[in-house]
This record gives C-alpha cells, structure tokens and sequence, in this order.
C-alpha cells in the first residue's frame, strides 16, 4: 500500500490532529461506557429472572392491529443486551378472529420456534412477551406442544396509565404465577423496556406497511377468475368501483370477458 504516515505534522496540521485524537478518545470512552452499562443490566436481569447465567440471546413479541385488520407479530432479537436487526422476525397474523391478540401470540410464537426447531437453530435463552397473563400463557402453552423447557418466558405488563417505567413482569413457575415490580431505574427493566420498545416499533411500523398495502389493494383482486385484464375492463366500463359494486349481474355481464358466473361471483363478493 502506498500509504504515507506523518508522525510530526507540520504546525497547520497539527490542530487537526489533535481534534482527531479527541474524538478517537471521546468514542472509544462512550462505546467503554456503553458495554459497561450492557453488562451491568444483563448482570442485574440475571439477578432478578434468577437465571443460572448470563442471557446472551433474548428475544421479545408484540402484536399490532387496528381494531383486527391487518394484524401482525414482531419478533426482535437482541443479543448481549444489544439489537441484532438483521435476525428480526415478522409474521402476518392469519385465519383468526379479528382483534383477538391471544390467538395472534399463540400463532407468532409456534411459528417462530417450531421453524427454528425443525432448522435446528439455536434457541433464545430468554423471550419477553409483550402483554399480561393471557399473552404469556398462550406462549407457555405454545412451549408445552413443541417440548422446549429451556427457554424462561417473561410476561411485560403495561403498569398503571401505561406509564414507561411501572411495568410489572410475570413469570410462570412450577405452575406458580410470579409478579415482579421494579423501580422506574433499576437496570434490569430499563433492559427489558429497551428490547419491548423496539418489538413495539417494529410491530407497529410492519401493520402500518401491510394496512397500507392492503387498503391500496382493489376487491377484485380476490375474486377468482377477474384478472388484471378483467379488473381493469369492469373500471373502465363502470368509470370506477363503487360503480361496479351498484351494478347487477346484468349490467356487469355488458363488460367483455363477464359471464354470468363471474358476475354472480362480484355481486356475491360485494355483499359479505
């Protein structure tokens, strides 16, 4: 390499210099400092879960919906106490009653370690369930059926006017129900904080992705047997889809390529 270093810079370079050293020093004291902290809440979580080591991985589940639609599940991945983006997870939430958040965590979850069973990938040693009792149960249930023991679930219930600071963590234990209450700054929960918040971001921004892309999609896209051509036929005969859903079969049967099965099929598909 054709690299030059200059050890004695000439006096014009020297201020420069010395702001790189000072800035060399101020980030490697902060990134110091960031491990520091890391390790010292990891430290404490361990304390508080009563965990036989250190939880190198922990990953954490929310559910996010508007009043049912569009339902989805976020799975982030943190590792070290640290977030690992690129192992993130998210599940479109199907075949469920709308609005029913249990169902949803039942699903994410069964999806998220029968996959990672049946790849044979490594297990989390901790997984923070976003919500109360119900949410967790459904995991622990989910755990049960697929035989994984070695993963502690903690439940992350939002304390009193959902107020940062005053959640309360549940744990299962030999069938016994453990609550914990933290002070607002004890380290260990605002690691838990941390790693809910970014399943909660990410969950949400997801739904709003799918909700918006879904509101964007035409309803007759989902009939069978209108394809692009068909779909685009029937607006531009009609002049738009509400029109198209005011027609009868009759009139929609004037649009070529419309008989009177797939007319019946878009009157019948407007009216559930």
């Amino acid at each position: 390499l054709n690299t030059k270093i200059i050890d004695t810079p000439q006096k014009d370079k020297r201020h420069f210099l010395k702001i790189a050293t000072l800035t060399a020093e101020e980030n490697l004291k902060q990134h110091l400092i960031s491990r520091f902290t890391k390790r010292s809440q990891l430290i404490q979580l361990q304390k508080t879960l009563n965990l036989s080591s250190l939880p190198k991985t922990m990953e954490c589940f929310d559910i996010s919906h508007t009043m049912g639609e569009a339902t989805t599940a976020s799975c982030v991945v943190f590792e070290k106490g640290l977030p690992k983006i690129s192992k993130y997870r998210q599940f479109n939430i199907t075949d469920i009653t709308p609005g029913d958040d249990y169902a949803a965590m039942n699903q994410a979850v069964f999806r998220r370690y029968s996959r990672l069973l049946k790849d044979d990938k490594p297990l989390p040693d901790v997984v923070f369930i976003d919500g109360g009792l119900g949410q967790l149960n459904q995991a622990i249930m989910v755990m049960d059926s697929i035989g994984i023991e070695s993963i502690q679930l903690v439940g992350v219930a939002k304390g009193e006017g959902r107020k940062a600071g005053l959640e309360t963590l549940i744990m299962v234990k030999e069938g016994k129900t453990q609550k914990i209450n933290l002070p607002p700054h004890d380290q260990a929960l605002m690691l838990v904080n941390h790693i809910r918040d970014e399943s909660h971001r990410f969950a949400i921004k997801n739904h709003r992705k799918k909700r918006a892309k879904k509101r964007q999609t035409s309803p007759l896209e989902n009939i069978e047997g209108i394809g692009k051509l068909r779909r685009m036929a029937l607006l531009n005969y009609f002049g738009g889809l509400q029109e198209v859903q005011k027609a009868s079969c009759d009139e929609l049967q004037k649009v070529s390529g419309i008989n009177l099965a797939l007319a019946t099929k878009i009157t019948n598909s407007f009216k559930k």
